[in-house]
């Protein structure tokens, strides 16, 4: 193990806005900060935000600075990435930004039911072999799971530069009657543009540098509808 990655490591045990459970625990037990996260940590009662995935966190930091309003989580599983964005927003005493390091398959063990408004996906592993569409985020597994802390109707944020996940997560949408709020192919040659996506992850940076088209979509997740393949 590289010794970067053991001190952004140690260094993010000095950082009050990492949470880094016990992986183990997690499987078996709630978080104590199940269905407290603004009470105990925001001290608010603001919309809860999660970028699942969020990597170096570049998405969740840029949202926070922007929203100061709302609440976000950036949730991934690699803390030497997360680590650059917990350093960005403790330094910069962003207050309404967390990272928790954990697995997305454990997200339920963190988050109570109703606690979330919005999801954020941002350029999540496709798994491209037609056998690892349960690993999807984007998919009915996942879906399902959030459906159980996530508020009726709360919405879903797909950025990706790969098609066939977009296509896919569009038709999953279309075919359980979820609504569509947006859906583009082309994110940058839209008339979606706003605010919002105008913040740029490292990875995407390089996609457009590589002329790739990077592909929006975004819809609504009844919480009493199961959603199917």
């Amino acid at each position: 193990m590289g010794k970067n990655k053991l001190a952004r490591w140690a260094e993010m045990t000095t950082f009050d806005n990492v949470i880094q459970p016990d992986t183990q625990d997690s499987m078996v037990i709630d978080h104590f900060l199940k269905g407290k996260w603004n009470t105990e940590k925001f001290c608010n009662s603001n919309p809860v935000v999660l970028e699942l995935g969020c990597g170096k966190g570049e998405y969740t930091v840029g949202l926070a600075g922007r929203f100061p309003g709302m609440n976000f989580v950036g949730v991934d599983i690699k803390g030497a990435r997360m680590w650059r964005g917990a350093k960005t927003a403790f330094e910069s005493r962003i207050r309404n930004v967390m990272f928790l390091r954990t697995r997305i398959e454990f997200i339920n063990s963190f988050f109570a039911e109703n606690e979330v408004d919005e999801i954020w996906l941002t350029f999540p592993d496709p798994y491209p072999r037609k056998r690892s569409s349960s690993r999807r985020l984007s998919g009915p597994v996942f879906l399902n799971l959030y459906r159980k802390f996530l508020k009726n109707k709360g919405i879903i944020h797909l950025k990706t530069d790969n098609y066939d996940l977009y296509k896919y997560t569009l038709s999953v949408a279309e075919r359980n009657g979820l609504e569509i709020l947006d859906a583009t192919d082309d994110l940058y040659s839209s008339d979606t543009r706003n605010e919002i996506l105008a913040i740029k992850t490292h990875y995407e940076k390089i996609y457009l540098s590589e002329g790739k088209r990077i592909n929006y979509l975004s819809f609504r997740l009844e919480k009493d509808r199961t959603i199917e393949e």
